[in-house]
């Protein structure tokens, strides 16, 4: 009989121990703070074996929020190509998302945001942090105008969101989701680069 090799896994609890660590520091501490070895030793395991099984922070985060898609494999396409596009391209890859079928994980996100407080936080952090921030930091703005701009466009976005998956108000419900590109795409645009009031 020979001996096996590497790295001993974990026990069949292991991953879902680390996953409620990892949403209660997120949650209450939020995505900067909350740390890998803050979570592991929460969770009763080695650092390692979080990186085992999760890879990074940001792959922890979104196995926490449970979220369909990866926003860093997004947002480069949100920023391919011209400054003045960004806002049509954001709409568009926003609505490719929510339309799709795995949008289904994001709207039961988002319908608990609405009630639940421990979600709603995950959900401003998942939105700040992935989405957001990283759009952001791209486009030269003041660095000062970031949470303002940030925050402006989340309201546009969930706003859409909500109307069109949630309440499921119509037209907007089944509009062409290149209509909705057009007609909402120069507001976050403006939100993004445009003026702001003083």
């Amino acid at each position: 009989m020979t001996r096996r090799t590497g790295r001993r896994p974990g026990n069949p609890g292991t991953r879902e121990a680390i996953l409620d660590a990892a949403r209660t520091a997120f949650a209450e501490r939020g995505y900067d703070a909350a740390s890998i070895r803050g979570i592991a030793a929460t969770a009763q395991v080695d650092p390692a074996l979080v990186h085992h099984y999760f890879g990074s922070k940001d792959q922890l985060f979104l196995a926490a929020m449970n979220f369909p898609v990866d926003p860093g494999q997004l947002v480069p396409k949100v920023l391919a190509g011209d400054r003045d596009g960004v806002g049509e391209r954001m709409v568009r890859i926003f609505l490719g998302v929510w339309d799709s079928p795995a949008g289904s994980a994001a709207q039961a996100l988002l319908r608990s945001a609405v009630s639940n407080e421990w979600t709603a936080r995950l959900l401003r952090e998942f939105v700040t942090t992935q989405v957001l921030r990283r759009v952001l930091e791209n486009l030269d703005v003041d660095p000062v105008e970031l949470p303002l701009r940030g925050s402006l466009v989340a309201t546009q976005m969930i706003g859409l969101a909500m109307m069109r998956h949630v309440v499921r108000l119509e037209p907007v419900a089944s509009a062409d989701p290149e209509t909705l590109v057009a007609a909402i795409g120069p507001t976050i645009q403006r939100y993004l680069t445009g003026p702001l009031p003083s």
